[in-house]
C-alpha cells in the first residue's frame, strides 16, 4: 500500500516548495492579506498530508480501524485500498503520525494557554493603572489612555477587546496620525490576527526542526503588520500613516545601525513611502482560487484509488 507514502511525499514537497516560491515572488509585500491566505492553505495542505496518511495507515495496520473508516463505502473502493497488502509499517507511521497530531494539539493549548495568561496579567495591570471609574462598565472596543512617557498603542483582545494608547504617543501623534495609529491596531483585531500568530507559533515552538513551521511563524508577524498598515494607509494615506510609524518607533532605536528586536519597522515605514502597486483584481483573484486548492489536491489524492474503482 503506497497511497500514505506518497501522501508523506506530497507533504514533504509542498513543505519545501511552497515557501521557496513564495519567498522568490515579488508580489506578497504588495498583497499581505492574499500572501497570509496562501501561507495557510499551503501549511494546512501539509497538514492534511500527514492527516490522510495517518488515517490510511491506520485503517490498513488495524481492522477495525479500516472497517470504520469504509464502513459506507462500497466493497470495490475498499478492495481497491488493498488494506490486507500492508506491511509493519503502516502501524508505525500511523502511530508516529498520530503522536504528532497530539503534539501539535498540545502545542496550541499550550500557546494559547500562555497567550492567555498574558493577557490576563496585563489587563489586571491595565485595571490597576486606569481602573475603571464608579458606574462605568467595559465595553468593546473601549479606548483607554495610560500615563506613560513612552509613546506606544496596542490592541489587547479578550472579554471585552480595548484599545490601549500612552499619554506619550497623544502628545507625541497629532490628529490623522494618531488617528492612523489606531486604525492600525484596530486592522488587527477586525482580522482577528492573534489566532494566525498563536497557530503559527504553536507549530514553529512544537517542530523546531520543520524549516516550514518557522517561516509560517516569521511571516505571518511580518504579513499581518503589512497588512495592518495597508489598512491604516487607504484610509488615511500612506504617508501619514509612515509618519506615525517613524514617530511612534523612534525612540526604541529601530532606525540606527544596530539590530533590534523591531528591526521590520523601517522596511514599513520604506514600503509605505515608496508604496508598491497592487496586483489586478483578476490576479489577486486567481491567487485566492490556487492557493484554496492546494489543500484540496491531498484529498483527491486519498480518492484516486476509490474514484478509479466506481469508474
Amino acid at each position: 500500500m503506497t497511497l500514505p507514502a506518497a501522501l508523506l511525499l506530497l507533504g514533504a514537497l509542498t513543505a519545501v516548495v511552497a515557501p521557496r516560491l513564495l519567498a522568490r515572488a515579488d508580489w506578497p509585500d504588495r498583497e499581505p492579506v492574499v500572501a497570509l491566505w496562501v501561507w495557510q492553505c499551503a501549511v494546512a495542505a501539509v497538514i492534511l498530508c500527514c492527516a490522510l496518511s495517518m488515517t490510511l495507515s491506520a485503517a490498513a495496520a488495524w481492522n477495525a480501524v479500516g472497517g470504520h473508516v469504509f464502513a459506507t463505502a462500497p466493497g470495490p473502493v475498499a478492495e481497491a485500498y488493498a488494506l490486507g497488502t500492508a506491511g509493519p509499517w503502516a502501524a508505525t507511521t500511523a502511530v508516529a503520525l498520530a503522536c504528532g497530531g497530539l503534539w501539535s494539539v498540545a502545542m496550541l493549548v499550550r500557546e494559547v494557554g500562555r497567550t492567555r495568561a498574558r493577557r490576563r496579567s496585563r489587563r489586571a495591570d491595565l485595571l490597576v493603572r486606569a481602573p475603571l471609574l464608579p458606574g462605568e462598565v467595559a465595553v468593546s472596543g473601549r479606548l483607554v489612555v495610560l500615563e506613560s512617557e513612552r509613546p506606544d498603542a496596542w490592541w489587547l483582545p479578550g472579554t471585552p477587546p480595548q484599545l490601549v494608547v500612552t499619554t506619550g504617543a497623544l502628545r507625541r501623534l497629532k490628529g490623522r496620525r494618531l488617528d492612523a495609529v489606531l486604525a492600525h491596531e484596530q486592522g488587527h483585531a477586525r482580522a482577528r490576527h492573534d489566532w494566525l500568530l498563536n497557530c503559527s507559533s504553536a507549530l514553529a515552538g512544537g517542530f523546531p526542526q520543520v524549516p516550514v513551521f518557522a517561516a509560517f511563524r516569521d511571516e505571518m508577524h511580518r504579513l499581518v503588520e503589512l497588512a495592518a498598515d495597508d489598512t491604516a494607509s487607504r484610509r488615511f494615506g500612506s504617508l501619514t500613516t509612515a509618519l506615525a510609524l517613524v514617530e511612534l518607533n523612534e525612540h526604541r532605536g529601530v532606525f540606527g545601525p544596530c539590530p533590534a528586536p523591531q528591526a521590520h519597522v523601517p522596511a514599513r515605514v520604506h514600503r509605505l513611502l515608496t508604496p508598491p502597486d497592487r496586483l489586478p483584481a483578476a490576479r489577486r483573484l486567481r491567487l485566492t482560487a490556487a492557493a484554496a486548492l492546494v489543500p484540496v489536491v491531498p484529498v483527491l489524492v486519498a480518492f484516486v484509488p476509490g474514484l478509479r474503482a466506481l469508474g
